[in-house]
């Protein structure tokens, strides 16, 4: 028997792993349901003084103002419910607020814990979802959450008064009243799938928006910016399409139960009215059940016009906790050896890739101390290699380990990843940088630095022009922005230069940089094997091979086959994956 996908599953209106796992949105289903209970009471001590009110005033002739107790009752009660509602409200948004920022939270860590190549760092498909896609949360919370709530606790509280003041009327309450959860499920039928639809066009849209604003700078450079235009007014037409369907349908069903409640209302207050006529009803019960009877039916006909929000809250939701049921490699306990005197190798390394195996059959060493460069055609595995070395990806076969000097062996997969982490300062081809001046994020990279120090960083990395040109507190937005993309480079290198971490990682580090600032990064790559720090680069250029104690040639083969071809014990391969030059 197959398990139906999370789309198509039968979900609960208030998911409860929601509950159970978001504070926030605890405290708000429990605020709300205590503030429904006032609601509830309110409500009906409001219909009882208007009751009493208008009895005495059509029956006995007494003005309002001769029964002051009753018009303070009805005061204070009209009071406490605008109250409530006020309260709810501003709580509701609040609540929604950090419900989204702590599920956004969560995303963003364990994405950042699953590692660059498992099925939750998805790039701009994740980034969409803990964007755009987690703010369906929010009119879920704030429009569904608390409606559901009210016809938990004022619907039934109303129908149990009313029938204590007219068991008739409550019988054709109880008999309308599922009317309107049947018309709402006819309705939910309509646009079963709607939601799901809509947020996965919102995140393709989002993923290659994303994709393409980051390749286009590369576009540019060849020249073919002019061309992707029609995939993106394609993707946009495609989501105004979805969102116009999605509003159609909450505009019809917005509809339907409006007149079903209404009729629903007239139903009791015709037969309220006959009885009046021919005298078999008193006037104070009868007002007091038609000022009540709209209450009935009012908080389920809000949860069908909040329907949409439900079910694009629920696909958050579902689509939130696909992401953290994904299982986070498990963490080794061993403390990493000193990468200052260590040795990183990979041994027989394949890694499984779209067209085939990408590395194949790596093997190589970067001894401490020594520049070694990682050469091979895009999309051989390079930078795989890399985040294997870290700890990052688990090969298919093979395994990454860690020679101490004492000639120790432990594989990465059984260290403490943070020990390892913490001795290596990485620079990708794209830099990631922290918020703040450019003064401020050179002093994160190493927070003991002096003024000095941070010059000569500055300098040795050819950044000393740029802080001359826009001065060292100058603050640079999100991710570096403000500075152009060779600048990012040239940051990060000084960043690299001031960390005291003995493993140096450069992948591309000239990719940004004209002819005159490339030889600035050699210098820098020189000096830091002066420091006696093991350098570790992903090399295109030529400049950058030729300064190399080592080169390491990484290949790919497109293999269809499942499993690479195991080799016996002491065999070589005849395609070696990584051929090992000095």
């Amino acid at each position: 028997m197959t398990t139906p996908p999370a789309s198509r599953r039968r979900r609960a209106p208030l998911d409860p792993r929601l509950l159970r796992e978001v504070s926030a949105a605890r405290r708000h289903v429990l605020r709300t349901v205590a503030l429904g209970l006032v609601q509830s009471g309110a409500v009906i001590v409001t219909a009882l003084a208007i009751a009493g009110i208008g009895a005495a005033l059509l029956v006995q002739g007494q003005s309002p103002l001769s029964l002051p107790q009753l018009l303070a009752v009805l005061v204070a009660a009209l009071g406490v419910r605008a109250l409530a509602v006020l309260w709810e409200q501003r709580t509701a948004h609040r609540a929604a607020t950090d419900a989204i920022a702590e599920l956004r939270g969560r995303i963003v860590r364990h994405a950042a814990h699953l590692g660059p190549r498992r099925s939750a760092g998805r790039g701009a498909d994740l980034t969409s979802l803990a964007t755009t896609g987690i703010e369906n949360l929010r009119p879920y919370l704030v429009g569904y959450v608390p409606q559901l709530m009210l016809s938990l606790t004022v619907t039934p509280l109303c129908l149990l008064t009313i029938g204590i003041l007219d068991p008739l009327s409550a019988v054709i309450a109880v008999v309308t009243l599922p009317l309107v959860p049947i018309f709402m499920i006819l309705v939910g039928k309509l646009t079963v799938g709607r939601s799901e639809r809509l947020i996965a066009d919102m995140r393709t849209l989002w993923s290659q928006t994303l994709d393409l604003i980051d390749g286009l700078p590369t576009l540019r450079a060849l020249g073919r910016e002019k061309g992707p235009e029609k995939t993106v007014r394609a993707l946009g037409e495609r989501h105004h399409a979805s969102s116009m369907g999605s509003l159609k349908y909450a505009f019809l069903s917005s509809m339907v139960l409006e007149l079903l409640g209404t009729l629903c209302v007239a139903l009791i207050a015709v037969n309220i009215g006959m009885r009046l006529v021919y005298g078999q009803m008193d006037l104070a019960p009868a007002l007091a059940v038609l000022v009540l009877a709209p209450e009935v039916y009012q908080p389920l006909r809000n949860v069908g016009s909040q329907y949409h929000s439900s079910t694009d809250g629920l696909a958050a939701v579902t689509a939130t906790f696909e992401v953290l049921d994904e299982p986070v490699p498990a963490d080794g306990d061993l403390p990493a050896p000193d990468l200052a005197t260590s040795t990183l190798a990979l041994r027989e390394v394949s890694v499984r890739s779209r067209e085939g195996w990408a590395p194949h059959r790596a093997s190589f060493t970067v001894p401490p101390g020594e520049v070694t460069a990682l050469t091979g055609p895009s999309g051989s595995g390079k930078t795989t290699a890399v985040h294997l070395l870290l700890g990052l990806l688990d090969p298919q076969h093979g395994q990454a380990e860690i020679i101490a000097a004492d000639g120790t062996v432990t594989p990465v997969a059984q260290l403490e990843r943070r020990s390892l982490w913490e001795q290596v300062s990485l620079l990708p081809q794209r830099p990631v940088l922290p918020p703040g001046t450019i003064r401020e994020v050179l002093h994160d990279a190493r927070p003991d630095a002096t003024e000095e120090q941070l010059q000569e960083a500055a300098r040795a990395a050819g950044l000393d022009t740029v802080i001359a040109e826009r001065g060292g507190d100058a603050d640079l937005g999100r991710a570096g922005q403000g500075i152009s993309l060779g600048q990012r480079q040239r940051l990060s290198l000084a960043r690299a230069l001031l960390s005291p971490a003995p493993l140096v990682i450069l992948d591309e580090p000239t990719a940004h940089l004209d002819g005159a600032t490339e030889q600035i990064v050699l210098d820098l790559i020189r000096r830091l094997r002066k420091e006696g720090r093991t350098v570790l680069v992903i090399a295109h250029r030529s400049r950058l091979v030729e300064i190399a104690d080592q080169v390491v040639a990484v290949e790919a083969v497109l293999d269809p086959d499942p499993a690479p071809t195991a080799l016996p014990a002491g065999a070589t391969s005849e395609r070696p994956a990584a051929e090992v030059t000095r």
